[in-house]
């Protein structure tokens, strides 16, 4: 009787542990693959969290207005085996990025590569980001 009363705590302590997987957006499901973007501007900031980190560029426009756009990185861990850390990359640095907007016109992108100020590219996505294999930047 006692293994029965435990049946429900363990089935919702397994379904609370498949949630965050379920929850993991596909690489098309936001962003477009037919939209490349090649972005220049300077960090105006950088979250360093999971699933993904975030690096904010404020890139100018051709009417010189500047836009604040989001590009979406691999996972902390993934942007370090690659060595890339957060010392490298910090407010008013200017970098180059290439990857893919989103879709719907949002100042958004999945980052493929960034190159720094001294001229060294590091792969920013996740190497499961969903982006088409003849898409992806080839290093």
């Amino acid at each position: 009787m006692r293994a029965t009363s435990y049946l429900p705590i363990i089935c919702v302590g397994f379904i609370l542990t498949v949630m965050p997987v379920q929850a993991h957006h596909a690489f098309s499901s936001e962003f477009d693959a037919d939209k490349p973007v090649n972005l220049e501007g300077a960090v105006s900031k950088l979250e360093w969290v999971n699933p993904h980190a975030w690096i904010h560029i404020d890139v100018k426009g051709p009417d010189g207005n500047v836009e604040t756009w989001m590009i979406e990185a691999g996972s902390p861990n993934v942007l370090l085996r690659r060595g890339f850390n957060k010392s490298m990359v910090t407010v008013g640095t200017v970098i180059r990025v290439k990857g893919f907007a989103a879709k719907g016109g949002t100042h958004k992108a999945n980052g493929g590569e960034m190159t720094l100020p001294d001229g060294r590219t590091l792969l920013l996505g996740s190497p499961d980001s969903g982006a088409p294999d003849d898409k992806k930047p080839v290093r």
